[in-house]
């Protein structure tokens, strides 16, 4: 973990190094400030009353050349780990980031989003105080240990003692601490992952929680994740709020164990009794010693929820994209041919059964082909195989005859545009939405391919036309409006492959015909391909594929499938038996309405 984490520092190396330096020099000059203490102390003794001023000038000059030298270096140790612990928080966020950004649908698939957000905002906060604290507070407090030490050994050996007895204590205690809390955290991010994933959901669905008034659900259930995190939390304070009453226990206690010993010394031996200047330094040291103990707890306790931080943030570093460029990667799609050969999938390794299995076709250059099936067909995961979203299992894919797996991903993922279930706007103009399809496309060629998906009369209909602000995820807009910018979109890349995975559900049949036909017309020697719920979609196409159970149930024109496929005539017939109702209907209205009107007129006359 450490080694993956440290990879982040990069250019704040220096600075990570030049924190704990200075935080050194300013522990020898603290370590020192006593001893000049105990000789400024020894000397008033020696002189009491006819001490001058000389000498107090001489003493006092240096423990304030001392203390502000300390000072600066403290402030420099400050200055450098606040520079190295953000830079490194920066470089640990892009880092985390850029890793998602070439993540496959395989590797996303393993992470929520609200597990992804808490990640790189809360995790690398922890991670970025801990850093600070490791390479200031973590090397001050054991130098500040050793030296202090060193030191009280150097005045008083018998006494000294003392601190060896009380740190093997302290250090037992904080071990338990550590074995206690590890756990909890570990346990609380995971519930935070949680608490975060309700509140995106509720936000996300605010329409649709005011729709049915489940206000007072989703505030249940906010309340109960909140109270998870809340419960862990506290039991983790509690059980390290021990650790400083008893560091002040020990501090107090090192204090009168002190006194005692002196007391003893001094009565046993009084010839060679303990000196007061003695008993003050060593007071100090225990004071140095014992701060240091309980900083270095504080510094322990943040590491213990920095490490469950840091685990949760190399996983996301660590995950490994599994669909990558080939070397010598082919970058260039030759057409919008396709084949899949003895195609199987599965979406994990160890799942029971294959998502496709048995898929053998193939799509000629410039044909309209039209995917029908119900839901769990395995539509969508048979189009995510061409662009390589997915790996195939078994088998393989080609698109303008060369394997999939041999293209460079750009390369082919540019020339296979894809318009997903789920339309996707971001925030910005409607032209920087476009332009995501190409980034240095001209005001002509955004305007073309709106037209080609009907997208053009809506927008001029705005007052900023393709200037209109689209609010992030397409919320000003309608969702025939959503899904015809994502066309255009798609459109805007020039691709050799369109795919439309329901791309067009929440338009009416009329704009979705004008689409059709525009492509038709306009584009000709793309391949399309269409997953729809409606007949109506598909039934034009060349040749329309019937799916059941991830696998491939007939193939052929509209009057070949609903004179041969039993699912397809289902389907159609219940479609069109609807249809006809509603028409039916309709006209009985309108029959009676106008006789109404008659026999009004006749009662009337």
């Amino acid at each position: 973990m450490v080694k993956t984490l440290s990879k982040s520092i990069r250019e704040y190396k220096t600075p990570s190094v030049l924190s704990p330096v200075f935080v050194s020099l300013e522990v020898v000059l603290e370590c020192l400030m006593p001893l000049v203490i105990m000789a400024f102390l020894e000397e008033i003794q020696k002189q009491q009353s006819s001490i001058s001023m000389a000498t107090i000038g001489y003493y006092g000059g240096i423990l304030i050349g001392m203390a502000l030298l300390s000072l600066a270096f403290g402030m420099l140790s400050g200055r450098f780990a606040a520079k190295a612990s953000a830079g490194f928080a920066k470089n640990l966020r892009k880092d985390m980031y850029y890793a998602i950004q070439d993540y496959s649908f395989a590797n996303i698939d393993k992470f929520s989003t609200s597990s992804l957000v808490t990640r790189l905002t809360t995790d690398v906060t922890n991670v970025q105080m801990a850093f600070m604290m490791i390479i200031r507070v973590a090397i001050r407090c054991p130098l500040m240990l050793i030296f202090s030490l060193v030191m009280a050994f150097t005045v008083n050996v018998t006494i000294s003692f003392v601190f060896l007895a009380l740190i093997p204590v302290l250090a037992a205690g904080l071990v338990i601490i550590i074995l206690k809390t590890h756990p909890i955290f570990d346990r609380v991010f995971k519930k935070y992952d949680n608490m975060n994933r309700s509140v995106r959901e509720d936000i996300k669905g605010i329409r649709v929680v005011k729709a049915f008034v489940r206000e007072g659900h989703e505030e249940k259930k906010f309340e109960k994740a909140s109270d998870e995190v809340c419960k862990d939390f506290t039991l983790g304070e509690r059980i390290m709020a021990v650790n400083q009453p008893a560091m002040q226990f020990c501090i107090w206690l090192s204090f009168l164990l002190i006194f005692l010993l002196g007391a003893l010394l001094t009565r046993n031996n009084i010839e060679d009794p303990v000196q007061q200047a003695d008993i003050t330094v060593l007071i100090m040291y225990a004071s140095q010693i014992l701060s240091a103990i309980m900083q270095l707890s504080m510094v322990l306790v943040l590491i213990i929820i920095a490490r469950t931080s840091g685990e949760r943030i190399v996983q996301v570093l660590s995950e490994k994209s599994n669909i990558l460029s080939p070397e010598n990667a082919v970058k260039e799609v030759k057409d919008g041919d396709i084949v899949f050969e003895n195609v199987n999938f599965k979406y994990a390794a160890n799942a029971e059964r294959f998502a496709l299995s048995g898929v053998n076709l193939h799509i000629r250059a410039g044909e309209t082909i039209g995917i029908l099936g119900g839901t769990g067909a395995s539509k969508s995961t048979l189009v995510n195989l061409i662009p390589r979203l997915y790996d195939v299992t078994e088998g393989a894919v080609y698109v303008g005859g060369v394997n999939v797996k041999d293209y460079d991903l750009e390369a082919l993922r540019n020339k296979v545009a894809m318009v997903l279930q789920k339309n996707v706007l971001f925030s910005g103009t409607i032209k920087e939405n476009l332009r995501w399809g190409k980034k240095d496309a001209t005001d002509e060629e955004i305007e073309r391919v709106c037209r080609l998906a009907c997208a053009d009369d809506f927008i001029q209909g705005f007052p900023d036309k393709y200037d209109t602000y689209i609010e992030q995820g397409g919320t000003n807009v309608s969702g025939g409006q959503k899904q015809r910018l994502c066309i255009a979109r798609a459109l805007l890349k020039d691709p050799k492959v369109l795919i439309l995975d329901d791309s067009t559900s929440a338009v009416d049949t009329k704009t979705d015909s004008m689409i059709r036909r525009s492509f038709r017309d306009e584009i000709p020697s793309v391949t399309k391909i269409i997953i729809a719920q409606r007949v109506s979609s598909v039934q034009d196409a060349d040749r329309i594929i019937v799916m059941d159970g991830g696998k491939i149930d007939a193939i052929g024109t509209h009057e070949e499938l609903l004179a041969t496929n039993a699912i397809y005539q289902e389907v159609y017939y219940s479609q069109n038996k609807a249809t006809e109702q509603s028409a039916a209907q309709a006209a009985a209205t309108a029959e009676n309405k106008v006789e109404n009107q008659e026999e009004g007129g006749e009662a009337n006359e």
